[in-house]
């Protein structure tokens, strides 16, 4: 399977690349990346130590929620990442590992991010999206042989991991390609969780992303605020889940915010005063939450139309999973997709990372 290229250097047409088609599970390797507070969490990956084989709950018999962890259950550790698809480069980056040591981060499986023993390290321009880490592959490889200098392409990461140490996150693309481009995403909780039987619980937290597009060669960083409200007792079929992201800024790769731009596309498209991006909701209804706290559903966002009316924006799905003997954080992913106001026949995709607590 191939893409076509769009890097913004000295060339003026587009390229052919091509990829292996190989693929494997994305997983944490390595130690965890210090939090907001700039601690090093301690937890470890896999399970906790706990026999029993659990129940594996009901979203629509796990169809819905991405590859990983077989057998889940309340008692052990669940990791899960983008589902491989060779057609859309979707879960390209494996063996995802961080080296709290040197503040650097490990991909393998992508072409042109540098050799397989060069890290990704931290943004020069963008370092941190809020409370998580920003990494980049290097710009150049040289040619043993030759002296030759390559190009690399412009791949980014972003890696969140609780202050507990429990609950991690990793996105990984780039925008180095006219389509979207080769990536991945995983995200995990260490040991057990206990859901409540019944009553209610609020989380909030932060939210990062990178944003790719399918018609336009670029990447761009977003943030957000993020809430998810849990009804543990009803809907007989696993809990009722409300969530919303607020509050949202896109940024360019030098860090330069780039809202308005779009906000300014919206109202012209719309002509409506558009001024702030719109929030992405939660779907709402049964089914959303099994027993062994993992979540998983579809949300989008709205924006008015030309009579004034709202009409959707973005759509995608969000996936999660709860941690802790009191069910007190959610760690999960995010993607989702719209048109790009600013430009003709440009769809953007907005993959972004969430950790919640209590």
């Amino acid at each position: 399977m191939t893409k076509n290229l769009a890097l913004i250097l000295a060339l003026l047409g587009m390229l052919a690349a091509c990829s292996d088609g190989s693929g494997s599970n994305p997983v944490f390797n390595g130690d965890d990346a210090e939090d907001s507070d700039g601690d090093t969490g301690d937890g470890t990956d896999g399970e906790d130590g706990e026999d029993g084989d659990g129940t594996d709950g009901g979203i629509d018999g796990d169809s819905d929620l991405p590859p990983g962890t077989e057998s889940p259950s309340a008692k052990r550790g669940i990791t899960r990442y983008e589902a491989y698809d060779a057609d859309s480069g979707n879960g390209f980056a494996t063996n995802v590992s961080y080296d709290a040591a040197s503040d650097t981060f490990y991909v393998k499986n992508l072409g042109f991010d540098g050799n397989s023993e060069t890290p990704y390290t931290r943004g020069v321009d963008v370092g941190s999206l809020g409370p998580f880490a920003v990494y980049e592959a290097v710009d150049e490889v040289v040619d043993p042989l030759t002296g030759t200098v390559i190009e690399q392409f412009p791949h980014k990461a972003i890696y969140g991991v609780s202050k507990s140490g429990d609950t991690r996150f990793s996105i990984v693309r780039t925008g180095a390609y006219v389509e979207y481009g080769y990536g991945g995403y995983v995200y995990e909780r260490d040991g057990k969780v206990v859901l409540p039987a019944s009553g209610q619980a609020a989380y909030s937290g932060d939210y990062a992303a990178l944003r790719d597009f399918n018609g336009r060669g670029a990447i761009e960083y977003a943030t957000g605020d993020m809430t998810i409200d849990i009804d543990f007792e009803d809907f007989e079929d696993g809990g009722a889940v409300k969530g919303y992201v607020t509050n949202r800024v896109v940024f360019d790769t030098a860090g330069n915010d780039i809202t308005q731009d779009i906000l300014d596309s919206l109202t012209t498209e719309t002509g409506v005063n558009v001024t702030a991006l719109p929030t992405l909701i939660f779907k709402v209804g049964p089914g959303h939450l099994d027993s062994n706290g993992e979540l998983t559903g579809e949300l989008n966002s709205y924006k008015p139309n030309n009579g004034g009316a709202l009409e959707e924006f973005e759509s995608g799905n969000y996936y999660a999973v709860i941690s802790g003997k009191d069910a007190e954080e959610i760690v999960g992913v995010i993607v989702v997709e719209g048109d790009d106001p600013r430009f003709e026949d440009v769809t953007v995709r907005e993959t972004g990372g969430f950790i919640l607590s209590r």
